[in-house]
């Protein structure tokens, strides 16, 4: 039960990601949250919430480097 629970809130979570991918939002909070619930279960999953993570950390170290100035 659990883990359907957890696969519908990770699909709502895409789902948002993706419409908010089109209209103006803050997509990338969704996928991470959805790939969140997914790598409970799905290695995968987590592989690429890892990938998320260390691009986020590279984009924000950017933008600290470029606002610094």
């Amino acid at each position: 039960m659990k883990k359907c629970i957890l696969l519908l809130v990770g699909s709502l979570f895409i789902l948002l990601g993706l419409f908010f991918a089109v209209v103006p939002g803050p997509s990338l909070i969704f996928f991470i949250i959805g790939l969140m619930c997914f790598s409970f279960y799905y290695p995968k999953a987590r592989h690429y919430l890892a990938l998320c993570q260390k691009a986020l950390t590279k984009s924000c170290a950017f933008l600290d480097k470029k606002l610094a100035r």
